[in-house]
């Protein structure tokens, strides 16, 4: 599939300001910003394609690379010290999925020849809002000139008797909205105008119309107590919290909930959402996602990198790093042809551990452990007939008690070209303590709104009745399961941490 990396020509100039490792979308951000800033730049990876964990794969690729990284990785190849003045320590890969289970139910619709026409996100459901800064970098650094977006449709949430319930956006959308009750209505445009008198105060102490802003007290409260405060029924707070605020964790369980959201962050997510809908005129709603997949982002950035002079080599595997003897300072890396190449600083991806002996470790070690259960599904009819790309969030306790996280999918269409025509993807993420737990969650919101087919001829069901809906569910063609463990390790103050929505990611920066 790839040439040997000892077949490569050596690589030159040998040093450089910094190195990265890895071409995931946090590397590419910063390849392209030390590019641009005149730094020169060396951009390795040893897959054969760009991306990393941000990568979009065929379903024959995808499968692939989720088996391959599963298993744990063989032992790096021991790399002695060649006697100038440097130690090496071993680089080793780290699997971030486990627990991966590919099933494929039509097999002669899902043939090789339509695998490969797929554009299938690793780590989905990811889209971005609109308005947030990640879209104001990606317009500002110039990468908008190699990659395209398109709007999400519409967002609904999964309400506890089935029904998905549609998200309002704007007031003539919680006007038109036939799901809300005229009551709905009017405390739901109160709590916004509330939201906006607000934000027009932030300036002092009063805003334009007179009315005092919220105050420091209830800014510091938990956001489901303010919300309590307004007297919004359930149906408007679950809209609130984890359809617009994103919440991750039941709000309204402060004992086990672990990232309670304060008034003050959610008030700024309203406001994020608010910006966002409607801000380009290709994406009416808040949500933006890009044409071919979420791996056309690094790619992006790497284009941008390359253009302002960055080296890129993917097919190259870095095998250890190289510590100054005496200092035990950083001073390069050896890649698995030989080669020892130097830099100033070096940033690996969270797919690599250096082993460090203990007394060179850096001070402030430690390393903070979470996991997401993901789920991909494939099938021939969209889970609403009269849209193609939308997001569904199941709220805490909307599908069984115990569920105590929000669960998101994300359906997209042919026109986003991530399937051929007439198909769709669904994503579907959860965080999760383990994998019972992340495996239990799926399979209910799978279950929810998705048929197996029947085992005689899975390629000719697309859908089949529900037994409490006179609605039809799409029935699944293929679908993988896996579970991706988030870790953000801290070197003192020598770590760049970056969140995007649905997915933490971390990136560690040597000296």
């Amino acid at each position: 599939m790839s040439e040997d990396a000892s077949s490569y020509p050596p690589i030159e100039p040998t040093n450089f300001d910094l190195i990265l490792l890895g071409t995931g979308l946090p590397e590419s951000v910063i390849a392209a910003a030390a590019s641009a800033n005149g730094k020169t730049v060396l951009h390795l990876d040893p897959n054969p394609f760009y991306g990393s964990n941000y990568t979009s794969l065929s379903l024959q690729d995808l499968s692939s690379f989720l088996i391959s990284h599963s298993a744990p990785p063989p032992s790096p190849p021991s790399a002695p010290s060649d006697g100038h003045d440097f130690t090496l320590a071993a680089l080793a890969a780290r699997p971030l999925f486990s627990h991966v289970e590919i099933s494929s139910f039509a097999p002669d619709v899902l043939g090789e020849e339509h695998s490969r026409k797929f554009n299938v996100d690793l780590c989905g459901p990811r889209v971005l809002f609109c308005a947030d800064k990640s879209v104001d970098l990606i317009l500002k650094s110039g990468a908008n000139q190699y990659i395209e977006f398109k709007g999400v449709d519409a967002s609904f949430v999964y309400s506890e008797n089935g029904k998905l319930t549609s998200v309002p956006d704007s007031r003539a959308a919680i006007f038109k909205d036939k799901s809300l009750g005229l009551t709905e209505k009017n405390q739901l445009m109160r709590f916004f105008k509330l939201v906006q008198q607000h934000l027009d105060g932030e300036g002092g102490g009063e805003n334009e119309s007179g009315n005092s802003r919220i105050s420091e007290q209830d800014l510091e409260s938990p956001f489901v107590e303010f919300l309590n405060k307004m007297r919004l029924p359930p149906k408007i707070k679950s809209i609130i919290l984890y359809a617009i605020a994103m919440a991750d964790c039941d709000q309204d369980n402060v004992e086990v909930c672990e990232d309670v959201l304060k008034t003050k962050d959610g008030i700024d997510r309203l406001a994020l959402y608010n910006a966002s809908v409607g801000r380009f005129p290709n994406a009416l709603g808040a949500f933006l996602y890009p044409v071919y997949g979420h791996g056309e982002l690094p790619q992006a950035f790497c284009r941008r990198a390359a253009v302002k002079g960055c080296i890129h080599v993917l097919r190259m595997p870095v095998i250890a790093v190289l510590m100054d003897k005496c200092t035990g300072h950083y001073k390069g890396v050896r890649l698995s042809s030989g080669q020892d190449l130097f830099s100033h600083q070096l940033i690996l991806d969270p797919s690599f551990i250096v082993q460090l002996p203990l007394a060179s470790s850096p001070p402030g070690l430690g390393s903070l452990k979470r996991k997401v259960a993901r789920g991909i599904c494939i099938t021939k009819s969209s889970l609403r007939p009269e849209t193609s790309n939308f997001l569904v969030v199941y709220p805490p306790r909307s599908l069984f008690p115990e569920q105590v996280t929000s669960i998101r999918a994300l359906q997209i269409g042919s026109d986003l070209a991530v399937c051929p025509l007439g198909m769709f993807v669904i994503y579907f993420s959860t965080l999760c303590h383990d994998a019972n737990q992340g495996e239990k969650l799926l399979n209910a919101a799978m279950d929810s709104l998705l048929t197996l087919p029947e085992p005689e001829h899975p390629e000719s069901s697309t859908t089949v009745h529900s037994e409490n809906s006179a609605e039809e569910k799409p029935t699944i063609l293929w679908k993988a399961m896996y579970i991706q463990e988030l870790t953000m390790v801290c070197f003192s103050a020598e770590v760049l941490y970056f969140r995007f929505y649905f997915i933490d990611y971390d990136v560690i920066v040597f000296f």
